[in-house]
């Protein structure tokens, strides 16, 4: 083995990505990814976790709020370094190209989780739409089927891709909407609800560690926080945005706030219709949405916004597949995984990014739960958050002088409450759910012999390297 020479970090490849995205499917890939499948399942859990529907919705606040703290930073961040890989390239710039191994093996990890999460809900909601009837098998294999046919869409150009979820935001808004309009328009319904409790209520799946106090207010959090993912993924795509210094501002606070509005006013319309001992007793396979509507609007609507939700649930994967096949991309660019990974097709898509994260969520798929898929998921991710918000302060100091079309609003103290609450967020899952960390903490240090295998042929690692467009 030769010494001395560094290997290219970039594979030979003259194409390259098409800056095609312009605000509306952007943001519409934003909205795609976020909305889809949290925010019409998991005020159950929310309610078992903090007992009253009052404060269920300040969770949702704080959570929408704390998600708009990170919309900023990433804003500073996405258009210093508009590139495919979003935070992997802020981390590497920040704290060097280990910790950046780090998030995007982490990234890659918990993207098969939240890939096979949303292929379960996905036939949750098919299962409420046949009324319960589809047989166990087919509740088994129809989250690979799902995960397969999304794979092999977003083989297709980017340009296509963004017009889907265009089209499958459509859906969720109106689906959103939908409920939270018709439940009171259309149910004489009842505000003292909100001061009910439903913390004796069944609360399928959700341990004793995670009800009450501030480990429920917590474990709420990230179920909230869950819903809200993907605030920050269409930074992952700023090698493919079209103008970013002023796109990606605008499609991370936008689409922030708009999911905000939406999500405060579909989970009021849930308590509104329903008590919270309602909510809390229902089965883990069933929807609250699809509860509520049924309860306001009788079954044929309920099957409806039940077909509907199978169509939203589908905009989430599609989306997230299309998203997070850019971070193994990035990796591979810079030498940290096989070359293949970071070469572009025909149609300028890495594809074999995607087949890559598509075949480790159909492995996912196989296992696990929902609650335990995606609360792995978070809690892992919101490692690097934390991470990718010190990289502000880091990079200010550092590099005073790099260019940044957009600064981070209330800076420094939006970032530094931004840090506070993620390291609550995390301690406190310690707390609630230790074999939950404890098994996310043990897959990112698994990546740590993996970069040892790629970085020892690699050159010296300079941060400037990490700045400005691909």
């Amino acid at each position: 083995m030769t010494t001395g020479t560094p290997t290219p970090t970039t594979p030979p490849d003259e194409r390259r990505l098409d800056r095609a995205l312009t605000v509306v499917p952007a943001t519409a890939v934003i909205l795609a990814n976020i909305i889809g499948t949290g925010v019409f399942v998991k005020a159950r859990v929310m309610t078992v976790n903090v007992g009253t529907p009052a404060t269920v919705l300040a969770v949702w606040l704080c959570a929408g709020l704390l998600t708009l703290t990170g919309a900023l930073v990433y804003a500073e961040l996405g258009t210093m370094m508009p590139r495919s890989g979003g935070a992997f390239h802020f981390i590497g710039a920040a704290f060097g190209r280990r910790w950046a191994y780090l998030y995007g093996w982490t990234y890659g990890v918990a993207l098969g989780a939240s890939v096979a999460a949303v292929a379960i809900l996905f036939v949750t909601f098919l299962n409420d739409l046949t009324g319960a009837a589809l047989p166990d098998r087919a509740l088994t294999v129809l989250p690979l089927v799902t995960i397969v046919v999304a794979t092999a869409l977003n083989l297709g150009t980017v340009r296509s891709t963004g017009r889907i979820a265009t089209a499958l935001t459509a859906v969720k808004v109106a689906i959103v909407l939908g409920i939270g309009v018709g439940a009171f328009v259309l149910h004489d319904g009842s505000w003292a609800h909100l001061s009910q409790s439903g913390a004796g209520g069944l609360g399928e799946g959700v341990p004793e560690s995670a009800r009450g106090g501030f480990a429920g207010f917590g474990a709420a959090m990230l179920g909230a926080l869950w819903s809200y993912n993907g605030w920050a993924i269409v930074t992952s795509l700023g090698g493919e945005v079209k103008d970013p210094a002023r796109t990606l501002p605008r499609t991370l606070v936008g689409g922030t706030l708009i999911v905000i509005a939406l999500y405060m006013l579909v989970n009021a319309a849930y308590f509104y219709v329903l008590t919270p001992l309602e909510i809390a007793d229902l089965p883990e396979s069933r929807s609250v949405a699809n509860a509520t509507v049924l309860r306001f609007a009788g079954s044929a609507a309920a099957a409806a916004m039940s077909a509907g939700l199978v169509i939203s649930a589908y905009g989430t994967l599609h989306t997230t597949l299309l998203v997070g096949s850019r971070v193994p991309y990035a990796l591979a660019r810079k030498g940290l995984l096989p070359a293949g990974l970071g070469r572009l097709s025909a149609r300028s898509v890495p594809a074999w990014s995607v087949l890559v994260i598509g075949g480790w969520g159909l492995v996912l798929a196989l296992t696990g739960t929902f609650d335990i898929l995606t609360d792995i998921y978070i809690f892992m991710l919101w490692i690097f958050y934390g991470l990718t918000g010190l990289a502000v302060f880091v990079l200010r100091r550092r590099m005073p002088d790099a260019e940044r079309p957009v600064r981070t609003w209330g800076y420094p103290v939006v970032p530094a409450l931004f840090l506070l609450v993620t390291l609550f967020l995390l301690v406190n899952t310690f707390l609630a759910t230790p074999a939950r960390a404890l098994w996310g903490v043990v897959l990112v240090v698994t990546g740590l012999p993996v970069y040892a295998y790629y970085a020892r042929r690699l050159g010296p690692d300079d941060p400037a390297d990490w700045l400005g467009a691909e």
